[in-house]
């Protein structure tokens, strides 16, 4: 594998992030909470994320010094997968709300580069 697959699975976290951005634009915690269908699709974006960043730190360990909270991007994507039940909107909305917007910043920086 190269920087050609990583600047795939790059290009995969960022559309994932703008489409978390653009689903939830608007919407209140609220409006997320009691939205099941909102819910699933921040979910679904969020276990891109944290697929795609968990092969792109397999292809170039660096990235896990340049991406902020890497480890526990990739640790509440396996949670989503493997203990759904356990994972509130609470908890969905604390890491969306915080994290998604830093994430797309520093992955579009990095996809800058050559």
């Amino acid at each position: 594998m190269n920087s050609r697959d990583v600047k795939k699975l790059l290009f995969d976290v960022e559309n994932a992030c703008i489409r978390v951005l653009k689903f939830l634009e608007g919407h209140s915690f609220e409006d997320f909470s009691g939205d099941e269908l909102l819910q699933s699709a921040v979910e679904r974006q969020s276990e891109i994320i944290g697929e795609a960043l968990n092969q792109a730190i397999a292809i170039d360990r660096s990235l896990s010094a340049r991406i902020t909270n890497v480890r526990r991007i990739i640790d509440f994507r396996n949670r989503l997968i493997h203990g759904y039940a356990g994972v509130s909107p609470q908890v969905v909305w604390g890491i969306i709300s915080n994290d998604v917007a830093i994430l797309l910043e520093e992955v579009r920086a990095l996809m800058k580069e050559p």
